[in-house]
């Protein structure tokens, strides 16, 4: 049997995604949306938006962002091939110049300086893609025009721009977040406060364009989750403003810190600081290619045309596994035991709590008596104790295939956990957490939203049938 009845992704402007399957009493069960990035040439602002782009996400909602920040700045959407891959290309300009990749910039930067000198009075100004925010040193920004004063954005005042821009309060809490990564990067290979960076103007312009509208975007392909493959990071060395670094540049390595990356051997920049905070604050989990069911994808184009490797960034949509597999797994576990009868009872909930937080597959205390006949604890998959030894063995272990699917309440959306063995449902619980959560802000008993999360599982699938 298979349940395949979508709650509503309406309210997400621009983007016509699955229509919703109501029943009695107003509750939807949903199917389980992912949003694969393969990112086999490296991420950039402008890559994601074109990848998104090119899935789907209207153009016109976009546009609508850019006004709604009201920094200046416009879009330019068009398509091209990336070594013969048919892609979206978006391009940002800011005080009708088109920002360049860093490379450019810097061959342009050394020309410029060359024309000064011969000329001082004829200025050409050239907006840097990416890289536009350092620490707020006596050197301005080199992607600063000259007319323009050298202290840029702060965090603050990038912040208040956001919360004012008519877009949801989600997108709003979503570009904030990616803004906020971007800046602790910095602060930390600068040695100094978060409050301190500033985004220089060109720049803040730039990455703020790139920043909000992705957080608009990915908001409207109504996934619940975003997954990213290994990150190609590319090679050779990069000018940044404080001279020349090894790829990936050092704020891209901060922000990269937890992350699969490698490289291809290519000899260029291919992750940049914004792509990189894009994807750290958008995906939670790096995995090779999910298993789903596929029903679009996207490809976004980098600026440069690499001979023999398509300079893109691919987005694939779909359901995650929409019908259980018919058999269970067999899997190798290893048991981690210690007997405690010498540490204080609060601490042991310590001990349980960092326990689960550093991804044990469960913990738990058994009231044992030992030796001596003093009461103490069987502690089962083992941290930091008072202990003096640990037991260790391997068991094995068949697991039910399972899957997350969320029903909709009078009081919100709330997950179950449905497990089955040889294709047949055996078991099914809403998760707890959804229901504490609900049962707080709504001032319900517990027992009765995880009841009716239940029920709601129960009509759902008899109409299924």
């Amino acid at each position: 049997m298979k349940l395949v009845i979508v709650a509503n992704p309406a309210a997400h402007r621009g983007f016509d995604a699955h229509s919703s399957v109501p029943y009695d009493e107003g509750s939807t069960i949903k199917v389980m949306r992912i949003a694969y990035l393969d990112c086999f040439s490296g991420m950039s602002g402008d890559m994601f938006l074109g990848a998104l782009v090119d899935a789907g996400v209207s153009v016109r909602l976009l546009e609508e962002t850019v006004a709604a920040l009201n920094v200046g700045g416009r879009l330019e959407i068009s398509r091209v091939e990336r070594s013969g891959i048919s892609a979206t290309k978006v391009d940002v300009y800011v005080g009708g110049e088109k920002e360049l990749p860093r490379e450019v910039y810097w061959e342009q930067k050394g020309h410029n300086h060359a024309r000064d000198r011969a000329h001082p009075h004829d200025h050409e100004h050239v907006q840097l893609r990416e890289h536009n925010y350092s620490a707020d040193t006596k050197e301005p920004s080199p992607a600063a025009p000259t007319h323009q004063h050298e202290h840029g954005r702060g965090l603050t005042e990038i912040r208040e721009i956001i919360r004012k821009a008519n877009i949801t309060d989600s997108a709003k809490q979503t570009a904030i977040a990616i803004f906020e990564t971007l800046g602790a990067a910095e602060a930390k290979i600068h040695n100094t406060d978060i409050g301190e960076i500033h985004f220089h103007e060109v720049g803040a312009v730039d990455a703020m364009v790139d920043i909000v509208c992705a957080a608009v975007g990915s908001e409207a392909l109504a996934v619940d989750e975003f997954v990213c493959s290994s990150l190609n990071v590319g090679g050779g060395t990069v000018k940044c403003a404080h001279g020349t670094f090894p790829v990936p540049a050092p704020a891209t390595v901060e922000l990269l810190k937890g992350v699969p990356v490698y490289s291809s051997g290519i000899q260029l920049e291919l992750v940049t600081p914004t792509g990189a905070a894009i994807v750290k604050t958008l995906c939670k989990r790096f995995s090779s290619f999910p298993e789903m069911k596929i029903e679009k994808t996207g490809y976004g184009a980098g600026s440069r045309d690499l001979p023999g490797h398509a300079n893109v960034v691919r987005i694939t949509i779909g359901e995650a596994q929409s019908e259980f597999v018919n058999k269970t797994s067999d899997e190798t576990i290893t048991v981690l035991e210690a007997n405690i009868d010498d540490l204080n009872p609060q601490v042991f909930g310590y001990v349980m709590d960092r326990l689960l937080e550093e991804g044990a597959l469960d913990a738990f205390g058994i009231p044992v008596q030992m030796k001596k006949n003093r009461p103490g604890m069987l502690l089962t998959v083992l941290a930091e104790t008072t202990t003096l030894g640990v037991r260790s063995r391997e068991e094995r272990r068949e697991v039910l295939a399972r899957k997350l699917i969320t029903v909709s309440t009078r009081w919100g959306d709330i997950r179950l956990k449905v497990a089955s063995m040889n294709g047949t449902i055996t078991n099914y619980a809403p998760e707890y957490e959804d229901c504490r959560r609900i049962a707080i802000e709504h001032h319900v008993p517990l027992k009765n939203v995880m009841q009716e999360a239940m029920q709601a599982y129960m009509k759902v699938r008899a109409k299924a049938g």
